[in-house]
């Protein structure tokens, strides 16, 4: 996908009638503005549920529609070394058997449709296994630290040496080996965590290593922003390979748990805030240069409709980028597809799902997306971000963010735009009626188990409308955006 193509992952529409508008703004653009890089960084990996999800053809489809809107480069998923993908047993005599033919096909459709895996190295075989300490998933992985780690050491170098006898490790040190998720909660049953988990990280690293120096591998994948100075200076003090640091926030996560303090931090400055925390404790570390790659965020951990499913993820998306721009290389939104088994078999298409699309291929509202450039360029104007695309046009966005289960006042916007010779702009604005699938379905008597003809109609009533061309007054526009709503407005370049 060209540069010219990268989008980013928005909802665009509102969830209730707004209320009077406050006093309108101007909010002045100079074309001339100075500009730095604006990698995407939000929208080159995306995360989903588990291993074996990936065989599937909804998933694959789902990908691929994700893939066409989204310059996404890598996906992350849970559990390729649970049980159920085959990879680890041991035959009459005990010794170990690899299987590599489910991890085959789940990596060959990644390959297959454009993007490559993000290997998070997870959870325990049953045959290799201290004990038989098991997650609350649905699917019950297995927690526990290796009983016995001479054969955990066997198993991830058998692994790596196949990955590059199959894909070549030209392909192979392209991908990222992360090694397990969130070690700082229940996900990892080693007692102490830090503790054990480092001898963990430790013995992976270094077999991975062993097969080749190439393969990039990091940690410590922990939720809430936990443990990343410690695990630095352990890498560090005891000569341990480490070549990107991940770790995890939500917009809901509590100051307790990420900052130890009792403030209330709003959700829209949360994860940036806890960015900005990681990277000030990467540059302080004895490795200051080591990247951040923060390998799951959204604005909810657990499944509520008001928010993933809802109008609201557009502007607290926007604002997001807008935040942790230059704090970190890569952010992983979790996740792309409602092909998805936490809790059990999805029972209807909204539910509150973390995918951008719903069970049935159904793209909720924040599966909706526009195009940013390449360039950001100087603005202090809150609720806004100016960019540049490689072509030269001009690309703004506007937002009017409000609280979960709160409805902010109209904002009324003079957008000025000053060195530009431009006569006239494309405006794309999402209301209740445009672009939210979920006026459609309630319609339909919110169905269960839609139909194919209903499937249909929800796909057709999630899309875009098409941008309106307005003629600029004396360099000027002017706009209403309303509650949770976000507009965006594109000026061709000069001549």
């Amino acid at each position: 996908m060209s540069a010219a193509r990268t989008l980013v992952v928005i909802i665009l529409t509102l969830a209730a009638t707004p209320l009077a508008a406050q006093t309108r703004e101007t909010v002045t653009v100079d074309a001339s503005a100075p500009a730095q890089p604006f990698p995407h960084f939000w929208e080159h990996m995306f995360g989903s549920g588990r291993a074996v999800l990936s065989l599937r053809e909804s998933y694959r489809e789902d990908l691929r529609a994700v893939h066409a809107v989204t310059a996404v480069e890598y996906v992350r998923f849970h559990a390729v070394l649970h049980d159920e993908m085959g990879v680890y047993s041991v035959n009459a005599h005990g010794e170990p058997v690899y299987n590599f033919s489910y991890i085959d096909q789940a990596y060959d459709g990644l390959l297959a449709n454009g993007v490559r895996p993000f290997v998070e190295i997870s959870f325990m075989p049953a045959k290799l296994a201290a004990r038989d300490i098991r997650h609350s998933f649905w699917y019950r992985p297995i927690v526990s630290p290796p009983a016995d780690y001479k054969r955990w050491d066997a198993l991830i170098t058998a692994l790596a040496r196949h990955l590059i006898e199959r894909y070549g490790i030209d392909e192979v040190s392209k991908w990222y080996f992360e090694v397990w998720n969130e070690p700082n909660l229940d996900f990892w049953a080693g007692e102490p965590k830090q503790e054990t988990y480092f001898t963990l990280y430790d013995h992976t690293a270094r077999s991975l290593k062993a097969v080749d120096a190439r393969l990039r591998v990091g940690g410590p994948a922990t939720a809430q922003a936990a443990w990343v100075p410690a695990f630095l200076h352990h890498v560090q003090d005891k000569h341990v390979p480490v070549d990107f640091v991940s770790t995890h926030v939500y917009g809901d996560d509590t100051a307790k748990d990420v900052f130890g303090t009792k403030e209330l931090i709003p959700r829209r400055q949360m994860v940036c805030r806890a960015v900005q925390k990681v990277h000030s404790e990467i540059q302080a570390s004895p490795l200051p240069s080591v990247p951040l790659i923060w390998s799951e965020f959204n604005a909810s951990w657990s499944n509520h409709p008001e928010v993933t499913d809802a109008p609201f993820m557009g502007p607290w998306l926007a604002e997001t980028i807008r935040r942790c721009d230059g704090f970190v290389q890569e952010m992983s939104y979790w996740t792309f597809s409602d092909v998805f088994e936490e809790q059990g078999v999805v029972k209807t298409p909204f539910y509150g799902g973390f995918g951008l699309i719903a069970a049935g291929g159904i793209p909720k509202p924040a599966f909706n997306a526009f195009r940013l450039g390449e360039q950001r360029l100087a603005n202090d104007a809150s609720g806004t971000l100016v960019t540049r695309r490689s072509d030269g046009a001009l690309v703004v966005a506007l937002w009017n963010y409000a609280e979960v289960g709160t409805t902010s006042p109209l904002r009324s916007v003079a957008l000025r735009f000053t060195h530009s010779t431009a006569r006239s702009a494309t405006v794309q604005q999402i209301d209740a009626i445009h672009g939210n699938v979920r006026v459609a379905y309630e319609r339909m008597g919110s169905p269960r188990y839609p139909t194919q003809r209903e499937l249909a109609q929800l796909r057709e009533a999630a899309a875009l409308p098409a941008p309106i061309t307005h003629a600029l007054q004396s360099g000027e526009l002017e706009l209403e955006v309303p509650s949770d709503g976000l507009v965006l407005v594109t000026l061709a370049s000069n001549p």
